[in-house]
């Protein structure tokens, strides 16, 4: 199944929603999985984004469908990125 990096930075009004409800992390993830996605391993990171996901999702039109109903809620901003197995890119080359 494909494999997308999901990164993930938080609106002011998201920060306010992890702090005041640190489980809605879980529920988002949930929610992911009832679009079609299954959210593999998650971290909270220091920097320019605050959580990266490693997604799995059948196809780009589920995890453009993720994207963007995740980005409607207007919490987080979202850059996703599809991750190429490095076996798969050698073959390629």
């Amino acid at each position: 199944m494909p494999t997308y990096l999901m990164l993930a930075t938080l609106t002011p009004d998201g920060v306010q929603t992890v702090k005041n409800n640190p489980q809605r992390i879980r529920e988002v993830n949930r929610e992911v999985e009832q679009l079609g996605a299954t959210v593999k391993a998650q971290w909270s990171t220091l920097g320019r984004f605050d959580f990266v996901s490693i997604v799995e999702a059948p196809d780009e039109l589920t995890m453009a469908r993720v994207s963007l109903e995740l980005g409607s809620r207007g919490t987080s901003h979202y850059e996703t990125l599809p991750a190429i197995p490095i076996d798969d890119f050698i073959a390629s080359i």
